[in-house]
């Protein structure tokens, strides 16, 4: 500690014996060290030493006082190496949420790489797809995919994220493939979660935003996933969500000139940069490098990311 406390002072006085011998060891004047032990005694309301020019004698008080403190003062630096081991290696349990299909699929099956290098971290896992009080709810660190606006959280960029318009063959096959936005919201299902709605596009004349009409209304991503795979509609999905779908033919990319901000991305949100413990920032490069500026997700699918303009430009 910077300052020592009167209570420190005092056992350290009966340890060494004597108050000029207390206060060579803590760099403190013998008067200061007098100051400190008389205003001690007068909070107290009683005697703790008995003081003559040669030596000093714990009274009664004093003694009982001494075997408080000096347990105390134990328990104190238990606590502070405690906490100082936490801060510095990894251990104890995270606590963290994270939307529920992106967990699923992203998060929970490569814990078991992450434990293999962190044996003495547990997780917590919360998934749902409402963002969370961090700080009021007790959470380490949120992974959240949105366009994230300055706030009092510090936010760690994870990985792109790149949602885009797509519908299964069967569905385009009875419905035919809409040629332009009109066309889309006037004569095709348009799929989407509560909390997804509406959609925000970006095109060749800027950014739009489109309310969406479909038979089903859900809060449920998974729903929506699972109806665009039936045929029932057209879906703005991340490609984290639909790679290998994509990959395997059983989606195809509808209206490629339009899509959702590139502004979006996967961040893990925490709520200072100061004193960060080791456990978190240890789980967050973890996560940052598993999945990178070029994630695995997008493997295969580039093609389909890239807008029609770029395409034209490299021919």
């Amino acid at each position: 500690m910077s300052e020592f406390t009167d209570m420190e002072i005092y056992a350290r006085v009966i340890s060494a014996g004597s108050m000029s011998a207390a206060g060579r060891e803590m760099n403190l004047s013998p008067a200061v060290v007098s100051k400190r032990i008389r205003r001690l005694e007068e909070r107290l309301g009683t005697r703790l030493l008995q003081r003559t020019t040669r030596q000093i004698a714990m009274t009664e008080s004093g003694q009982g006082f001494y075997e408080r403190v000096i347990a105390i003062l134990a328990s104190v630096e238990e606590a502070e190496a405690y906490v100082a081991d936490a801060a510095a290696n990894a251990k104890g349990t995270l606590k963290v949420a994270a939307p529920t299909s992106f967990g699923r699929l992203h998060i929970a099956p490569h814990l078991g790489k992450f434990f293999q290098s962190n044996p003495d971290l547990a997780v917590n896992l919360d998934l749902e797809d409402n963002f969370v009080d961090i700080v009021g709810e007790g959470y380490d660190l949120a992974i959240r995919i949105a366009e994230l606006s300055d706030s009092s959280l510090v936010a760690r960029r994870l990985a792109p994220v790149h949602r885009i318009l797509c519908a299964s063959p069967e569905y385009l096959e009875r419905h035919g493939e809409p040629q332009s936005i009109t066309e889309l919201m006037e004569q095709h299902v348009c799929l989407a979660a509560a909390n997804q709605d509406p959609w925000r596009l970006v095109g060749p004349d800027g950014q739009i935003t489109l309310r969406t009409q479909a038979p089903i209304r859900t809060n449920s991503s998974e729903v929506v996933r699972e109806c665009l795979l039936a045929g029932v509609g057209v879906a703005l999905r991340s490609t984290w969500d639909i790679g290998p779908e994509l990959r395997e033919g059983k989606l195809k990319v509808v209206l490629p000139s339009y899509r959702a901000s590139s502004k979006v991305g996967l961040y893990a949100v925490y709520p200072s940069r100061r004193f960060l413990p080791a456990k978190v920032r240890v789980f967050i490069d973890f996560l940052a490098s598993l999945y990178g500026s070029s994630p695995y997700w997008d493997e295969g699918v580039e093609d389909w990311l890239r807008l029609p303009e770029e395409i034209k430009h490299e021919a």
